[in-house]
């Protein structure tokens, strides 16, 4: 099994900066692409960024210039580092692993898999 866990939300001035990070945890033996996505009170999830298992990035319009994306793939973590944040950038923040693939034993599971959310709030 797999397991995704954010970290890094907090309360920030409006121009402040957040690091998120996501960890992933089990016995895995890939992943491809990662994204983080947000859902603000009232809103839909949205997709915010993406990373690809080669690191070809791509940013909502929203926040380009403003965050990027970056992955470690040796600790199987993505990270989002948010500048010059805005009061609507307010949001439940997740990560996801649309398709991540792990071993128990000798077999091979492949799944897409959603962090808990981390809650950032850009407030003066």
């Amino acid at each position: 099994q797999v397991q995704l866990v954010e970290s890094g939300g907090g309360l920030v001035q409006p121009g402040g900066s957040l690091r998120l990070s996501c960890a992933a945890s089990g016995s895995i033996f890939s992943i491809n692409d990662m994204g983080w996505y947000r859902q603000g009170s009232g809103n839909e999830r949205e997709l915010v960024a993406l990373i690809s298992s080669r690191g070809v990035t791509k940013y909502a319009d929203s926040v380009k210039g403003r965050f990027t994306i970056s992955r470690d793939n040796a600790k199987n973590t993505v990270y989002l580092q948010m500048n010059s944040l805005k009061p609507e950038d307010t949001a439940v923040y997740y990560c996801n692993a649309p398709f991540v693939t792990w071993t128990s034993g000798s077999d091979y599971y492949t799944a897409d898999y959603w962090g808990q959310g981390t809650q950032v709030t850009v407030s003066s």
